[in-house]
């Protein structure tokens, strides 16, 4: 088993921006990653499974709503912190930040917003221990970028409602035990259900054979006829706009994430450039393998500052949805710009499972599109700067 001997990048000393409690948050969620999931997680991508086992260490190290507050069983840190560890997991793997993320933005995140007392209760100290596991139920096969047009629908039945539909791409839901469901009334206006295994006609069949995120488990979630308790409606907040918050939460979480998955891949090579030895001396003493290594470097330190300063703005409660799509486009097309080179700088070797290059370059090829894709982060720029929107006729 290779030792993990991961050093982190800091170039323009960044850690002085840093109090006390984000060093120290950042270091056990390092330290958790290169104790529990480094070792194991080459395989668990090459037999296309989810490592379940840590699920505890997740919510051990605060990665299950860090930024909930500490009397719904949450952490109460702030979002600079939260930031923090999907770097540190996601350079262990995009796929186990995934189920952190899915679990704090995705699930905790609406029901602290948008549930009642009774739900907060009910609900989050069990998901922040790990006792419970959520998913989110968004998109569907027929609506992934534009999800106002999803065809999830609910009926009032009077004592309960009827949901129908289906749901595609779903992190996390071949096991969770409860799902945050967005689909329309009778009305055509978009709500919340929470959703519990175990309700009649509601199964969440496995999505197989992926390329990417081969250690994330990933489904479906099917509404047949599911009998959901008037209670289980989240009543704070509906509308489309509702959603959309929750993704600006887990887009955030990924901004940070892709930069650990970024750093992973820069550590790897400038190593493995110091090592290989090739003409009689080290790679990296050639040019234009320098040339790769300090455009890493410098792409890296530029994610990391606009970053840094989202968080700022998260705190604040000033981040606009505009600034936070900038910051995951931006910094998940580096992580994987820069996963490609990586991969180049190993030659032959970058492919193979010795090294992680090559399993972040696949996951980033997910990342780069889950949570909003690419094209559409850029036009949610465009529009925020010209104030006309591209999506509508």
């Amino acid at each position: 088993m290779a030792q993990d001997l991961f050093q982190a990048p800091d170039y323009y000393l960044l850690d002085d921006l840093l109090t006390e409690e984000h060093k120290l948050v950042r270091d056990a969620a390092r330290e958790w990653v290169k104790r529990e999931v480094t070792p194991i997680i080459e395989d668990a991508a090459q037999d296309a499974k989810f490592p379940k086992h840590l699920l505890n260490g997740l919510a051990e190290i605060g990665a299950f709503g860090s930024f909930i507050p500490e009397e719904y069983g949450g952490a109460g840190l702030d979002q600079i912190s939260y930031g923090l560890i999907m770097q540190e997991i996601e350079r262990g793997d995009s796929g186990i930040r995934s189920t952190a993320s899915v679990q704090s933005s995705l699930v905790m995140y609406p029901i602290l917003k948008y549930g009642n007392e009774e739900q907060r209760q009910k609900y989050l100290p069990k998901l922040a221990s790990g006792e419970l596991i959520g998913c989110f139920g968004l998109t569907e096969p027929n609506h992934g970028s534009n999800p106002s047009g999803m065809e999830t629908k609910f009926k009032d039945m009077g004592d309960h409602f009827l949901l129908n539909g289906a749901k595609l791409w779903i992190s996390n839901s071949p096991f969770a035990d409860i799902a945050v469901v967005w689909a329309k009334n009778e009305e055509g206006r978009i709500h919340g259900l929470i959703v519990e295994r175990g309700m009649e006609g509601f199964s969440t069949p496995e999505t197989h054979h992926k390329w990417s995120l081969r250690a994330s488990a990933t489904g479906e979630l099917i509404f047949d006829n599911v009998k959901v308790p008037k209670e289980n409606l989240l009543p704070n907040k509906s509308g489309l706009g509702a959603p959309l918050g929750c993704l600006d939460s887990a887009r955030y979480g990924i901004a940070w994430g892709a930069i650990g998955a970024a750093m992973d891949c820069y550590d790897t090579a400038l190593r493995y450039a110091k090592e290989r030895i090739q003409f009689g001396k080290p790679i990296a003493s050639f040019q234009l393998q320098q040339k790769k290594l300090a455009e890493m470097i410098t792409e890296i330190t530029k994610a990391q500052l606009l970053t840094w300063r989202l968080g700022v703005l998260k705190n604040e409660e000033r981040a606009t949805s505009a600034q936070i799509s900038m910051a995951k486009r931006n910094n998940v097309d580096m992580a994987l710009k820069i996963a490609r080179e990586a991969r180049q700088i190993l030659g032959a070797m970058g492919i193979t499972g010795d090294y992680s290059i090559m399993r972040h370059m696949m996951n980033l090829e997910s990342v780069i599109t889950y949570e909003g894709t690419h094209d559409i982060h850029l036009l949610i720029t465009g529009m925020d700067i010209t104030g006309i929107s591209a999506f509508k006729n």
